[in-house]
């Protein structure tokens, strides 16, 4: 917030962006005759009045009710301010369905026409682009603004309306389209591992040594055989086995691997994640932070482009700019082609995720990023490197690999090795990412003999799909169409925070609660919550934007089809009752049940409201083990002091206490995520952590005392 008013001097002219980072950067490029202020994100939305609380006349075609955010009041406030003094008023805001929302609801709140006033669309804050931005301005796209409108209003109904039925009925927090579609595939996956059946097989190798190194060759056949599925036929292939193995045939080959287009929003998450097992949050904080730019000593500059799209699209300036620069750098040999990749629903108008110069390495900007970004530099700095390799080797050539399959043979029992070398690097010149150690093939002849100096023989279980991490949950919401780009991160953010899934070891796993809502909307709502409505909901909206199709319809088709159902559903749907705990209310003589609150579980009395009898009002959390007393769970408890420690939940009537040598010492909240900031020590020094890692990395050092 401003502590001085701004004041106008001749045709100066007011240029709204949406980030207050992006002002500094902005006004240098623009001049002294434009201020440049931000409106902070959305300054306005869906009020909570009328039918459902929904900010919205169902009665009246949808009209929209909006109310100015609480904490935007001083905002606008200086925002309307500046536009009255302003000789002209130009919003800057993001090149997205959000973006264009924002600018018009400030035409809205400053008093200005939607049809006249300027737009200045960028994808990236560089010197250039902001120029040709202003050079070339545009007005509001009012199908763009229709189609933010129309999921704004169908997410509030749903989420309002879905949201009450499972906090009345199943004492979950919230249920939404994207959110409940998300947890669905979840639990479905999970579902998935629960009910897989193993089969059994047999895994057979054989070792050899060639030039003092050893050697291996895994079974491929005997006769008709392709697998072994059971003890009995590997017990007689073993019987066959002799003491040597031939080379029966070699087959050369030679495979081209070409690199993978540049980064959108959703690959660059799951790289990020792959290579550095950062979280779609930290990834998309740290990625806005590169965008918004980077203080390089000479000049505060924008290192990427615009984070939020769906397109690998390369601008043809860009492009030619890379060729040369992979020209001078490495050679004429290692230039590629542009690759097109066709997406559905991507919006193309939008280029990839790329770097704003090739010039600009990320060696070149190390120094600069240490100086200025402090704690989170080096996650800056590693993001950066990603996002540049991974744009230069888009535009790079395959890299190819000579490839030997050899089959050996010991009387007719087959065994297969593969053998890769690499003859031309090609794009991995440049992306480390891709790079690997590679050792000299060995040099086989048809007809040579080995001898076998080992078997490797176990009986093996075939093993359920992998659990899904954050990396395969973004790539699942982006192959079924379950929200946009930049919902992805908030949306498992969301999910981890209802406490619907959880993490463990890097991979989510589905709450009981988070099973219990899925069952409960899948049951009520199947045809809501399944991906495939989400997906088709999504391509609505690309058709409002379009102008393929009006707000209007898209609406009405939704609200009259959602609401039966959802009325339905609320006559049928059963209520959760309470769980009784086995302990009498002191008060009445009732049976305590544990409850579900605003702040989490607590003991209450069964007879509420007539006896308001209740305990642990705070929340309950367990630590998975049982009381060695009376058998009831374990809780963590705080004492007067604040400290936390682990007692029974049957308190009082179990005054059982665990002891720890050294207790959780909770010392505040984690600015990144929110979680609890922990004591602990790492390589014999005492450190500050978040207790959510490894999901989240943040870490604080211990003042010293002077």
């Amino acid at each position: 917030m401003r502590t001085k008013p701004i004041y106008f001097y001749g045709d100066m002219k007011l240029v709204i962006v949406e980030s207050p980072n992006k002002c500094h950067t902005i006004q240098r490029y623009l001049g002294d005759e434009y201020v440049v202020l931000a409106s902070k994100g959305h300054i306005r939305d869906l009020s909570t009045s009328g039918k459902g609380g929904y900010g919205v006349d169902v009665n009246n075609d949808f009209k929209a009710s909006y109310v100015i955010t609480k904490s935007k009041y001083p905002t606008v406030n200086e925002l309307k301010n500046a536009a009255r003094q302003a000789d002209e008023v130009l919003l800057a805001t993001d090149p997205d369905r959000e973006g264009e929302a924002i600018a018009w609801h400030l035409t809205q709140v400053l008093g200005l026409d939607p049809l006249t006033t300027k737009r200045l669309e960028f994808h990236e804050i560089t010197r250039a682009s902001i120029s040709e931005a202003i050079k070339h301005p545009r007005t509001i796209d009012m199908n763009l603004v229709n189609s933010q409108e129309t999921r704004r209003i169908i997410d509030r109904i749903m989420g309002f309306k879905l949201s009450g039925l499972v906090q009345k009925k199943i004492k979950s927090k919230s249920a939404g389209r994207v959110q409940s579609a998300t947890l669905k595939m979840i639990t479905d996956h999970d579902k998935e591992i629960a009910e897989f059946v193993p089969e059994e097989y047999w895994r057979l190798v054989v070792e050899f040594s060639k030039n003092n190194r050893k050697f291996s060759a895994e079974f491929d056949k005997y006769g008709q055989i392709k697998e072994i599925p059971n003890k009995e036929t590997n017990d007689k292939i073993l019987s066959m086995l002799g003491k040597e193995i031939v080379v029966k045939e070699i087959k050369k080959s030679v495979k081209s691997v070409e690199s993978k287009p540049a980064f959108t929003t959703s690959s660059l998450q799951q790289e990020a994640f792959n290579v550095y097992h950062f979280s779609t949050k930290k990834t998309s904080e740290l990625a806005q932070e590169l965008y918004e730019g980077i203080n390089l000593g000479d000049e505060h500059v924008g290192l990427i482009t615009y984070i939020r799209t769906d397109s690998t699209y390369l601008s043809d300036t860009f492009v030619e700019r890379a060729t040369n620069y992979i020209t001078e750098k490495f050679g004429k040999e290692y230039v590629g082609k542009r690759k097109i990749v066709k997406q559905a629903q991507a919006q193309n108008a939008h280029e990839a995720i790329r770097p704003t110069s090739n010039h600009r390495t990320p060696e070149s900007i190390k120094g600069a990023l240490f100086a200025n970004a402090k704690s989170k530099a080096n996650d800056l700095y590693k993001l950066y490197k990603l996002i540049y390799e991974r744009t230069l080797a888009s535009l790079m050539v395959a890299k190819k690999e000579s490839v030997e399959k050899v089959t050996f043979e010991s009387n007719g029992i087959e065994f297969k090795s593969e053998y890769t070398s690499t003859i031309f690097d090609g794009y991995t010149k440049i992306y480390s990412a891709e790079k690997q150690e590679e050792k000299a093939n060995p040099k086989f002849t048809e007809g040579e003999k080995l001898e076998i100096i080992n078997i490797v023989n176990e009986q093996k279980f075939t093993q359920p799909p992998a659990k899904l991490n954050e990396a395969k949950v973004v790539k699942l919401m982006e192959e079924k169409g379950i929200g946009r780009p930049s919902t992805y991160a908030s949306t498992i953010d969301t999910l981890l925070k209802r406490k619907y899934i959880e993490t463990k070891q890097g991979q989510f796993e589905t709450t009981e609660q988070g099973k219990k809502t899925s069952i409960v909307l899948n049951k009520y709502f199947p045809s809501l919550i399944d991906v495939k409505y989400t997906a088709n909901m999504e391509s609505y909206l690309d058709k409002i934007q379009e102008g393929d199709v009006s707000r209007s319809e898209v609406l009405h088709k939704f609200y009259d089809e959602f609401i039966k159902i959802a009325e339905d559903a609320s006559k049928k749907m059963y209520k959760d009752e309470d769980v009784p705990i086995g302990r009498k209310c002191p008060k009445c003589g009732a049976e305590l049940v544990m409850k579900k609150g605003k702040f989490g579980d607590f003991i209450g009395c069964s007879n509420f409201p007539e006896c308001d009898y209740c305990e642990n009002e705070t929340q309950l959390e367990y630590t998975g083990e049982n009381c060695p007393v009376c058998g009831k769970p374990l809780v963590y408890r705080r004492s007067k002091k604040g400290k936390k420690f682990i007692a029974c939940s049957n308190y009082p009537h179990c005054d059982y206490i665990k002891s720890e040598k050294k207790p959780i010492e909770v010392v505040g909240k984690c600015p990144e995520c929110g979680g609890d900031l922990v004591k602990r020590k790492a390589r014999g020094r005492e450190i500050i952590g978040c207790s959510n890692y490894p999901r989240c990395h943040h870490i604080e050092y211990p003042k010293k005392s002077s």
